[in-house]
């Protein structure tokens, strides 16, 4: 369980400072999901850069640059390939074809090395299974809806998958992993978080005055772009490998779709009893699940609470 965050400020109103104090307080609140290492990746003077370190979020120090509108954010909790070799953390830099673009992924792989070997690709000493979509991507030489959605169709697993390239284009593979994104128009920005909780928690505790959000929509099997002037556009792929081989959570049935778990309405009102216990509210936990927060990860938080 990892957490992906970022911001677009397409509209170019927020100032370095404003957006230095964004993404610290942002990345905090990931940590959450993830503090094992944090890592963003952002553009400026021209060339994409990647920033990242085995640490939490509160021990790093964010320095964005006047020039920089967009910047991907990734905190990690290590399921595949020790922290400590820095190159195993998230976001990771590749190029297709003449592309220069990062990628950052929340969720289990299941078939990276069966993809390595069946695509003849290169050796690497990263031993994270997400750096496989890196590797499809450059092998695509090229950085497309094609590409990502052809990327996204080989992969088995769980995963909802950021990539941003150095022409300030940010792009959202949708698998079943939870994504919230916030559009705040009149200010010509974009920020975003793995669930709407974590996204809500920062924002209450930025205190900007930014204006009333629109929540974006992003269905799973789905890949979102967002251009460098906030313009959206979309592309579908075939999520019928999610889940494959994946049995990660033995409580609920393997699906070969985007996965919705059986209802279970004795383990919810379950969590809801033990939620209340810390003061969560019944309505808290309908609307995480809504986001699409699964009932393990709510669970997870709980123990963690």
């Amino acid at each position: 369980m990892c957490c992906l965050f970022g911001i677009l400020d397409y509209g170019g109103k927020l100032s370095r400072k404003e957006k230095t104090k964004i993404l610290s307080v942002l990345s905090v609140a990931c940590e959450e999901r993830g503090t094992d290492a944090t890592g963003i990746a952002y553009n400026t003077g021209g060339a994409l850069k990647v920033y990242k370190r085995p640490l939490p979020a509160h021990l790093l120090w964010f320095r964005i640059f006047e020039d920089t509108n967009l910047v991907m954010g990734h905190t990690r909790m290590t399921t595949q390939g020790s922290e400590r070799f820095n190159a195993n953390n998230h976001p990771f830099a590749g190029q297709a074809g003449s592309t220069n673009f990062a990628l950052a992924h929340n969720g289990v792989l299941s078939n990276d090395k069966r993809l390595r070997r069946q695509y003849d690709l290169p050796a690497t000493k990263i031993e994270t299974d997400s750096y496989i979509a890196v590797q499809l991507l450059e092998a695509s030489e090229e950085l497309s809806f094609a590409s990502l959605a052809d990327m996204a169709e080989k992969l088995e697993g769980s995963f909802t998958i950021t990539v941003m390239i150095d022409k300030d284009e940010l792009y959202f593979i949708k698998g079943d992993n939870p994504m919230c994104i916030y559009h705040y128009e009149k200010l010509g920005f974009y920020i975003y978080a793995s669930t709407k909780p974590i996204l809500k928690s920062a924002l209450k505790q930025l205190n900007l005055k930014l204006g009333k959000p629109t929540k974006v929509k992003l269905d799973c099997g789905e890949i979102l772009k967002i251009d460098a002037e906030g313009r959206m556009s979309r592309f579908q792929f075939d999520d019928t490998n999610l889940f494959l081989g994946y049995t990660h959570w033995p409580r609920w049935p393997v699906q070969p779709e985007c996965w919705k778990p059986a209802t279970n309405d004795s383990y919810i009102n379950d969590l809801k009893s033990i939620a209340a216990y810390y003061g969560i509210y019944e309505d808290e936990i309908d609307e995480m699940l809504a986001d699409g927060v699964t009932p393990e990860e709510i669970e997870d938080l709980l123990n963690g609470a």
